[in-house]
């Protein structure tokens, strides 16, 4: 009774109040709305040509994408890229910013950040030779170890650390305005057990969400969410995947779980990476988001990672503006770039 009188009197000092006050933000035109988009819509690229040609030049600032995909698909290696290609420099097309990666997982390391950060580094100084700039004094500005240093890394241990730190990102980017891109890999895996209020979940998790958006909008930022997938089929078109039934049998569940392993999702530019399951509906197990429909309709766009026989590809599953597309694309040494089967492009030629 007493949240209830709480509630009702809150509604009645609204009331009270003239609505133009309760409203945050003045009216803009869509003419205006348009410009602006334009005008501020910059991406950071995969260093997969084919990838970027799908997503209109790499994943938008302003917007939150999610990533998922099977154990070994290179969620995490995409995510890591990212965060090392926010950094270009501004005479590449680039953001010239700084990443904060937050693992929940476990699954960032150092070793192969430096690895993908010195093979960025390369690639900057033959794109350099290539527009007959000083390399001398180039070099003198972008160094491996510059690199890691401009990635602020969080490892979250639970999922009461995850809900502090998001709450507290807006306070740490402003502090830290060159911040271009938050990735979060994964946002699912503190939530996926220890909750039995599943109503409570679910509206911690969309508080969460709405941070992101707000964050992602306010801060002219890209927020990655990467995700996994545990068994199941992905919805993608047959032609593209070769497998045109994306429902499972409970008996299949085993050969499935050899085949598929796990699937994971990227969104500031915020960039999330998510994990995704099998839901029992109707006699049969669909593949489904981890954290429920309500979650999965806070991403701008959502991408998909999976295997079509020997080769990794990206597909685009829900995006408001981009055609739903595949693209093959490697996990290397160097970090992503284009399909072996392909000719090799430089994304910096």
């Amino acid at each position: 009774m007493d949240r209830s009188n709480a509630i009702l009197q809150q509604e009645q000092q609204q009331q009270s109040l003239n609505p133009k006050d309760w409203i945050a933000v003045d009216p803009q035109n869509a003419w205006d709305l348009l410009h602006e988009e334009r005008s501020l819509m910059t991406r950071i690229t995969t260093s997969c040509a084919d990838l970027d040609d799908i997503l209109g030049g790499g994943i938008s600032c302003k917007q939150v994408t999610e990533i998922g995909g099977v154990p070994g698909i290179g969620k995490t290696q995409l995510g890591i890229q990212l965060a090392v290609n926010v950094q270009m420099p501004s005479y590449c097309g680039g953001l010239g910013g700084k990443a904060i990666y937050i693992d929940t997982e476990g699954s960032f390391m150092g070793e192969r950040a430096q690895e993908i950060a010195e093979a960025y580094v390369e690639d900057i100084s033959e794109y350099n030779r290539f527009l007959h700039k000083d390399l001398q004094a180039c070099q003198g500005e972008i160094q491996g170890k510059d690199i890691l240093q401009n990635i602020y890394f969080f490892r979250i241990c639970s999922y009461t650390e995850q809900i502090a730190l998001i709450n507290h990102l807006e306070e740490f980017i402003s502090d830290h305005k060159d911040v271009k891109i938050v990735i979060i890999d994964s946002v699912a895996f503190h939530f996926r057990q220890g909750f039995e209020d599943l109503a409570l979940r679910t509206r911690i998790l969309g508080e969460m969400a709405l941070k992101l958006v707000k964050l992602a909008k306010m801060c002219n930022l890209a927020v990655t969410n990467i995700c996994s997938l545990y068994c199941g089929l992905i919805s993608v078109p047959s032609s593209l995947f070769r497998i045109s039934d994306m429902i499972c049998k409970k008996h299949q569940l085993t050969e499935l779980r050899k085949v598929f392993g796990t699937v994971t999702f990227l969104f500031f530019k915020v960039v999330l990476l998510n994990q995704v399951t099998t839901r029992y509906m109707e006699g049969s197990f669909q593949l489904t988001f981890s954290l429920g429909d309500s979650w999965s309709r806070c991403c701008t766009n959502r991408i998909i990672l999976y295997w079509n026989g020997n080769e990794r590809y990206a597909y685009i599953d829900k995006s408001p503006y981009l055609r739903s597309a595949a693209a093959s694309y490697s996990v290397t040494s160097r970090g992503i770039r284009n399909s072996a089967s392909h000719c090799k492009r430089s994304k910096l030629e």
